[in-house]
């Protein structure tokens, strides 16, 4: 096992605690054309917090559960900080989030 996984699932679920305390979780799931998008972070197809709902948490839960090879690179965090631009003191707790998760995914300490 990756000795990352048990942080890497506990930052999954503060992400998505998040989500939710932003009232950014939804209860309807996107229909098959927008979750198929080939552009990076479905960005012509969804919200980015759509895409962290849908698609990469239960991707990373899915690698976690598999005990698939996490990724070694993750930018996350810069595409909220580009996202949330205007919105950034609401999202600063999910950006800070997500830049853990980066750190985390690249080893850092």
């Amino acid at each position: 096992m990756d000795a990352r996984t048990p942080a890497v699932a506990e930052q999954l679920l503060l992400i998505e605690r998040e989500l939710r305390l932003q009232g950014w979780w939804g209860t309807q799931a996107p229909d098959t054309r927008a979750l198929s998008s080939e552009l990076p972070f479905c960005v012509d197809t969804l919200a980015f917090e759509q895409w962290l709902q849908w698609l990469f948490l239960p991707r990373m839960k899915q690698m976690l559960e598999a005990g698939a090879d996490l990724p070694s690179v993750s930018g996350i965090q810069s595409m909220a900080e580009q996202v949330y631009d205007g919105q950034a003191e609401r999202a600063r707790a999910l950006i800070k989030l997500l830049g853990e998760f980066d750190q985390l995914i690249v080893g850092a300490t």
